[in-house]
């Protein structure tokens, strides 16, 4: 899935970048590749059995071989721009404290109070936390979990503050993106590898925008399947994006087991030019597909990031976040990315994409259809679901 162009008029703000940035030599690669004119992503036909999307043993597979093992993206690090704050996170079905430190040092920790399990921050908004104190008995903890405190002491003879502090999970923070991990002994490596990548679009000093979480009657995989093929852009997408962008010119690589993607908008051959970046990102959409179930879309002046929440096999939470390089400063800019934001998150997204999802499931679930069929567009589907395939008889 793509974004928009950009208007031609706007604000200076919106076209300085927040620092010199340049891209990497495998962005640069992909460029050169889509500048001689793209190419298939595969040849003939694959099939898929159906029942990848419906069958309710290997959903559950997936969320214990996936989700719980897996290194996962919970958002980008302007979800908490300053330090001693933190944000409740529900997404993955445990509950999570978001945490920064005084020193900046991101935390994952269990929303629970060890006392009596009661949970510590409520809501999404972000909230101070030089100390996390539970709304029950007042038990309080630093941003880095450890048990700061607790009135009446007295009435907990032997207990050893040292080793009640909050469940913490592994986790870091890299590229612009925060990431956790239920597994003790998940790997961050390829995470990490992203990094580079993220930070040529900047993704580090954005800011947070607008964000919105979409309930999709759909599959999770349905979901990840249309940011993986551009086959459908000038159908789907006929009435809101497709005028942008050239019909099937994609180039495709894979940084481990995550996906980078380039697609030409319409004039791209025109437009390419190695030795300026912004004119690069406005001849070309670049999207990362972090395995296995989030998504960003790097527009020319901000991105999307989408994040598939599965809930059961029928059933996504998607979140969309908008990052943008600063925020608005007078009305014109408010208008301006309140329209970007609209197009996509409410046009393109939620009325298109999430929607051609939700039509899929209904018919799949159905069991009238015994695989999908997948042209030489759609190859990226069928490594994807190899990859899952894989990491489920690991």
């Amino acid at each position: 899935m793509l974004a928009p162009a950009r208007p031609q008029a706007q604000s200076a703000a919106m076209d300085a970048p927040a620092k010199s940035i340049r891209p990497t030599p495998g962005q640069l690669v992909l460029a050169e590749r889509l500048a001689g004119g793209g190419e298939m992503l595969g040849d003939g036909i694959v099939r898929l059995p159906a029942s990848v999307y419906t069958d309710h043993a290997r959903f559950e597979a997936e969320r214990t071989r996936l989700f719980a093992r897996l290194p996962l993206v919970l958002g980008p690090s302007a979800m908490l721009p300053s330090p001693r704050t933190a944000v409740a996170h529900d997404g993955y079905g445990v509950p999570l404290i978001v945490s920064r430190d005084e020193d900046g040092q991101v935390h994952i920790l269990a929303n629970a109070c060890r006392h009596r399990g009661t949970r510590l921050v409520e809501g999404t908004g972000i909230v101070p936390a030089k100390r996390i104190v539970c709304p029950y008995h007042a038990w309080a903890y630093r941003p880095d979990g450890a048990l700061a405190g607790l009135p009446r002491a007295d009435c907990f003879p032997g207990l050893d503050k040292g080793d009640m502090g909050l469940r913490r999970f592994p986790a870091i923070e890299s590229g612009g993106l925060i990431w956790f991990a239920q597994d003790p002994a998940a790997d961050f490596a390829s995470a990490e590898a992203l990094a580079p990548d993220l930070d040529a679009f900047g993704l580090p000093d954005l800011h947070l925008y607008r964000r919105r979480t979409h309930e999709v009657a759909a599959n999770w995989k349905l979901i990840v399947d249309a940011f993986l093929e551009s086959y459908h852009v000038q159908r789907l997408h006929a009435q809101t994006i497709a005028p942008f962008f050239a019909d099937g010119i994609t180039v495709a690589d894979r940084i481990g087991p995550h996906q980078r993607a380039a697609v030409g908008r319409t004039d791209y051959l025109g437009r390419i030019d190695r030795d300026d970046w912004r004119q690069l990102r406005r001849a070309m959409t670049f999207t990362y597909h972090l395995f296995p179930n989030a998504i960003l879309v790097m527009s020319p002046d901000y991105l999307n990031i989408l994040t598939c929440w599965p809930q059961d096999v029928g059933h996504t939470a998607v979140e969309d976040i908008m990052l943008i390089p600063a925020p608005p400063r007078d009305a014109e800019e408010e208008r301006h990315w309140d329209k970007s934001w609209t197009l996509l998150d409410e046009g393109t997204f939620a009325a298109e994409d999430f929607r051609a999802a939700a039509l899929c499931h209904c018919g799949l679930a159905s069991g009238l259809i015994e695989d999908i069929t997948l042209g030489t567009l759609e190859h990226g589907l069928a490594e994807f679901h190899a990859m899952i395939d894989t990491a489920l008889s690991d």
